[in-house]
């Protein structure tokens, strides 16, 4: 087949101006839009202090329990929080998404003060109720362009890290013979709740 190219243009031009325009697409599809998705995951419990502060609590929480809540409450957090952002992205209606999540920060905060000591499938099974909260929030906020996997695994990782904090300030409070450090952290967690709650 015999193609014609006006004003010039040869078939080599041709080729490497849509090689240009198909590479540069690539890259922007496959590097730039899943970094941004991804860091606006990262960045959303980053962006409110009632996920910030319920997030450590579960490490505080976990920590003062030691044993298998150490990594199981924290876990069942992460997992049904992916849950919760799921069935928002989905378009599901979860009801009293900011009201479960100022209830957890209050509540959370309040089992680390009492040192609450609960069977860690009940642990888990609290942790991953008001999870669902902060997951059809990180959801329902999700920018219509992000990628919805690359978003997901942001907010996932950013809570597990905020969970660490919790976990190695705890596990730091027992070590130096200090759990009083926790319980302090705990009344304020649960103070700084009702304070949201009512501001």
């Amino acid at each position: 087949m015999h193609l014609s190219f006006s004003k010039g243009m040869s078939a080599k031009t041709l080729a490497a101006s849509s090689l240009a325009v198909v590479s540069g697409a690539a890259v922007a599809h496959a590097g730039h839009e899943h970094v941004s998705s991804f860091m606006s995951g990262f960045m959303h419990p980053m962006g409110g202090l009632d996920h910030l502060l319920a997030m450590v609590a579960v490490g505080l929480w976990a920590a003062a329990m030691g044993g298998r809540a150490l990594w199981a409450v924290p876990m069942a957090f992460v997992i049904a929080m992916v849950m919760g952002g799921a069935l928002a992205v989905a378009g599901m209606q979860v009801p009293f998404v900011e009201q479960g999540i100022l209830l957890s920060v209050v509540v959370l905060g309040a089992l680390v003060l009492g040192a609450k000591r609960l069977p860690v499938a009940a642990c888990a099974a609290i942790a991953g109720a008001f999870a669902i909260f902060h997951g059809a929030a990180h959801g329902a906020e999700m920018p219509l362009t992000a990628n919805g996997i690359q978003y997901a695994a942001g907010f996932a990782l950013a809570t597990a890290a905020l969970h660490l904090v919790g976990v190695g300030l705890g596990q730091l409070a027992t070590r130096f013979g200090t759990p009083i450090v926790t319980r302090i952290s705990g009344s304020v967690i649960a103070l700084a709740g009702v304070v949201l709650a009512v501001a």
